[in-house]
């Protein structure tokens, strides 16, 4: 009989235990979940470095602020020269107003004058064709002078709209003031009484002249060609911005 606590021979091979057929079966299939489960932790593991690398690269959030508003409508103070123009043209209708209510007020004392004009063309007519005559001559003038300051007001407004093309309308109007100072200056503002109002109109013409020319400079010719004034700018950050 082998004593226990003798040493082995070398050599001697150990026997391999039994595996009963159940625990055989069911080996393969232990070995794979094993090795399903750590092919998946090293996965997960190596997703979950990826994505705190990728999180710690990424770029921060943009700010709501630094994004540009929608274009605003907004009212701004035309340009020095826009406003000069203005006060040019007012100061021009404010004197062609004060040389129409003049001309009415010295209405009849200017209609024999502008009788005897009638006269020395023709002096074998009735008199009361001369006081008819002299009648239509005079509002043959006052009517064009009207005719000028309102067409003048309208103008001035679509200019502050900035309508296109105004600037042209404004020297044509220009144009035909010139012709009814020239045409007053022959048949009303003559004589004592008429000569302030040749003074009056001539006025007139001067400070409307002056008032196109400044609208043409540049900076007006800008301000009119941008039609409107626009504002943009950053948007504010709401309340929930940082949510």
């Amino acid at each position: 009989m082998r004593s226990p606590l003798k040493p082995r021979r070398s050599g001697a091979q150990t026997p391999t235990p039994e595996i009963p057929a159940a625990d055989a079966a069911a080996a393969p299939v232990q070995e794979s979940v094993t090795s399903d489960t750590g092919t998946s932790l090293e996965h997960l593991r190596a997703s979950s470095g990826a994505d705190a690398t990728g999180a710690a690269g990424m770029p921060q959030r943009p700010s709501l602020a630094d994004k540009e508003a929608p274009p605003v409508l907004v009212k701004v103070r035309p340009p020095f020269l826009v406003a000069l123009s203005r006060i040019l043209w007012i100061a021009s209708l404010a004197a062609g107003a004060a040389g129409v209510i003049y001309m009415f007020v010295i209405r009849q004392a200017q209609l024999p004058a502008i009788a005897d004009l009638v006269r020395a063309v023709d002096g074998t007519r009735q008199e009361a064709t001369y006081t008819t005559a002299a009648d239509i001559l005079f509002w043959t003038v006052f009517t064009p002078a009207v005719v000028v300051i309102l067409l003048q007001i309208m103008l001035q407004v679509s200019f502050a709209a900035r309508r296109p093309n105004v600037r042209w309308w404004q020297f044509g109007s220009l144009m035909f003031s010139g012709g009814v100072f020239l045409l007053a200056r022959e048949i009303v503002a003559f004589g004592e009484r008429g000569a302030p109002l040749e003074q009056i109109m001539l006025v007139q013409l001067a400070l409307a002249t002056l008032g196109l020319l400044v609208s043409a400079l540049p900076p007006a010719l800008a301000w009119t060609a941008r039609k409107h004034d626009i504002r943009r700018g950053p948007v504010a950050p709401s309340a929930g911005a940082g949510i």
